[in-house]
């Protein structure tokens, strides 16, 4: 079932139930207050009984052809103000007088009327009087019978009331179907119109799922409203350029890798067919080293490209970072050395605590190791804590960043260098990142005390500091 027809259900249910129980519970109540009122003018009725002089004992010895009769059924004539009909009769239901002609009354006849009713006559006699139930009278009409005792003697008086508020009644349970059905109508079309503020821009939205998923990313997602539809419109305008970018990103990234290795491979090939082709065994070793050489280049770009490309999950732990920092160090050395460079590790005595992943903390640190002796002849690693941070900077004294490249720095495929793939410190980044951590270029005015020195460039990392347990091992 779609959500617009869901949304007009739900709510058209929700709109009947409530409306039509709701005036069920009125008219239950109304109907039970009205009735109540009703057994009070029957009671009301007898009081006037005895106010017009109803005797039951006197009435009891009354024969047929009594004057007396006439008497008494004047008197209940009176009764007609309030009752529809009135009857007095013995205790076993022979009638004595009524508001019929007199002529037929105490002649020994049964009122068959009351029959139906022995408990209401049984508590009238115990209690001094009672009403009945409702019933359908010859005319279709309801009425309600009231006894009540004269006298506590052997003599009853029967009222008939008609129940008048049953018609108005009748009315308004009928107007209460019509309004429950009114409501529900009206639920639905309010439910409707709601869902479709709701429902087509989420069609609209699915649209453009499937425009993005079969590759469509030209055009921008509309982002107007201001709700949770716009919001969702919004995430998914982000998701679109993440998407966008990631592709640009992908498309960079192959040519760049087309363009990386094509270098590394033309030079093996040319080295492979030289050495094939050499007769001197040292020219063929040495020409066999430079493939070599080409070779472990075109591993480094992989290894760039890997390491940018899949999930860098952290598995951070409180570690003294000097160990990570020396493993990097000493693999960067020798690549520092072979270019006659140098470089200088500072590092302090105590432990140096941090909350990071060690592995990730020794990628990072060689990339920017390598990165420096690219750059400069002098490189330098020191690290420290400040307040509740450990800091790790690496120093070169290169010509340092050209100030063109300095808000870039970091993107992937963003270098001041002819050779290699503008990874390493896009992977620096995303390494802190993934640690908690960050990374800064400081912008340096001061050159290297070294000759013929330049200003060079200093990377810092910075991650949580953390105390080292006593019996932890370093």
């Amino acid at each position: 079932m779609s959500i617009r027809r869901q949304f007009v259900l739900v709510l058209a249910i929700f709109a009947v139930t409530l409306t039509g129980v709701g005036g069920w519970v009125t008219w239950r109540l109304t109907s039970g207050a009205l009735e109540h009122e009703l057994d009070e003018k029957l009671r009301l009725a007898g009081g006037a009984a005895a106010a017009v002089g109803l005797d039951g004992s006197f009435v009891l010895n009354l024969e047929p052809g009594d004057p007396w009769l006439n008497a008494y059924s004047q008197r209940l004539w009176e009764l007609r103000r309030y009752v529809a009909d009135a009857y007095i009769f013995r205790r076993d239901g022979t009638l004595l007088v009524s508001t019929e002609d007199p002529k037929v009354m105490a002649t020994g006849a049964k009122l068959r009327a009351i029959e139906p009713y022995p408990e209401e006559l049984e508590r009238a006699w115990t209690t001094g009087d009672a009403t009945t139930p409702l019933f359908r009278g010859l005319d279709g009409r309801y009425y309600k019978y009231g006894f009540i005792r004269l006298q506590q003697s052997d003599a009853m008086l029967a009222v008939v009331m008609r129940a008048e508020f049953l018609e108005p009644l009748a009315s308004f349970r009928r107007t209460i179907l019509v309004g429950t059905m009114a409501a529900g109508l009206l639920a639905a079309l309010i439910a409707a119109g709601l869902a479709t503020t709701i429902v087509e821009p989420l069609e609209s939205l699915s649209v453009v799922a499937l425009r993005i998923q079969r590759g469509r990313l030209d055009e921008a997602v509309e982002t107007e409203r201001g709700d949770e539809i716009g919001r969702l419109a919004r995430a998914m305008e982000r998701m679109r350029q993440g998407i966008v970018a990631r592709d640009d990103q992908l498309r960079l990234m192959l040519a760049q890798v087309a363009h990386e290795i094509r270098n590394p491979l033309g030079g093996v090939e040319l080295f492979a067919t030289a050495a094939a082709e050499a007769e001197d065994p040292e020219e063929r070793r040495r020409l066999l080293d430079r493939v070599r050489a080409e070779i472990g280049g075109l591993n480094r770009i992989v290894d760039d490209f890997l390491s940018f490309a899949r999930p860098m999950e952290p598995e951070p732990v409180v570690h003294d970072v000097r160990g990570p920092l020396e493993e990097a160090a000493e693999l960067a050395r020798r690549e520092i050395e072979v270019r006659d460079g140098r470089l200088d590790v500072e590092l302090p005595g105590e432990p140096l605590g941090a909350r990071a992943d060690p592995d990730h903390v020794k990628r990072l640190t060689l990339n920017l190791l390598r990165n420096a002796g690219q750059a400069g002849m002098r490189v330098r690693l020191r690290a420290e804590r400040r307040d509740s941070e450990v800091l790790i900077s690496v120093r070169d004294d290169g010509p340092g960043v050209p100030s063109d490249l300095r808000e870039r720095i970091f993107e992937p495929f963003v270098s001041d260098k002819e050779q290699g793939a503008g990874l390493g410190l896009a992977i620096v980044r995303r390494l802190a990142e993934a640690n908690g951590g960050r990374v800064e270029l400081v912008e340096l005015v001061e050159p290297v005390e070294a000759e013929g020195a330049g200003t060079g460039a200093e990377f810092r990392v910075y991650f949580a500091a953390a105390s080292i347990p006593a019996d932890a091992t370093t």
